[in-house]
């Protein structure tokens, strides 16, 4: 018999999803770690390249790609439901099919993909499913969210070879999303943008497996 609280393991149909709202949130548009923005205006990101990860709560997982070199920058909002521009608290009903997401904008000619893949993969439990350690519900899910297709295809590849370093290690299979085209992203508010920067003993869910991933599996 489910118990309370387990319809947050499962998404819900778009016609019962949260409405949401037409207006986006309100964001001060400075990265809080080093002052570059953090909406994707085309003349900021200009030359750059984008993708977004759901590793369980977006706090930790920002934290673990804004100070690698060649990102420009990062920023955490919901990403692959239905409700536009939702608020924290209606992501966490479980009601807006949305996992918590981190945006990352960096320079491929400084930064290989693949290495930005053995971070998400490292840095987090693929096989959990709707959850990341004690954080349980369907925001918490693993995704990875491709702007186009080479990345898609070198995710696809990355996740192969981890699924084997996994199953060597006892672990089962891997549950993350790979989508592309990636889809719509919602800046969340400004108190979690940067969070554990603003908040250095603030909380951070996120645990790897300790199975090395390895890279270059896309060339």
């Amino acid at each position: 018999m489910l118990g309370i609280g387990a319809y947050k393991q499962r998404l819900p149909q778009p016609q019962d999803a949260l409405p949401g709202r037409a207006q986006a949130m309100s964001l001060h548009d400075a990265h809080y770690v080093h002052g570059r923005p953090l909406r994707g205006r085309p003349e900021a990101f200009a030359g750059l390249a984008q993708v977004q990860f759901g590793m369980g709560c977006f706090w930790g997982a920002e934290r673990k790609f804004w100070s690698l070199p060649g990102v420009f920058t990062t920023a955490v909002g919901y990403s692959g439901g239905y409700t536009p521009n939702p608020t924290y608290r209606e992501v966490c009903s479980g009601q807006t099919g949305h996992t918590e997401a981190v945006l990352v904008v960096y320079d491929p000619a400084q930064l290989a993909f693949d290495d930005l893949l053995k971070v998400f993969w490292e840095s987090h439990d693929p096989t959990q499913g709707m959850r990341q350690g004690n954080d349980t519900g369907t925001q918490y899910r693993s995704a990875i969210y491709c702007s186009d297709e080479d990345q898609y295809r070198a995710a696809l590849a990355s996740r192969d070879a981890f699924q084997a370093r996994l199953r060597e290690a006892g672990y089962g299979e891997i549950t993350t999303e790979i989508v592309h085209p990636a889809p719509i992203f919602y800046y969340a508010e400004d108190d979690h943008q940067q969070y554990l920067a603003k908040n250095p003993m603030g909380y951070c869910g996120l645990g790897g497996t300790g199975v090395s991933c390895p890279i270059g599996v896309a060339t």
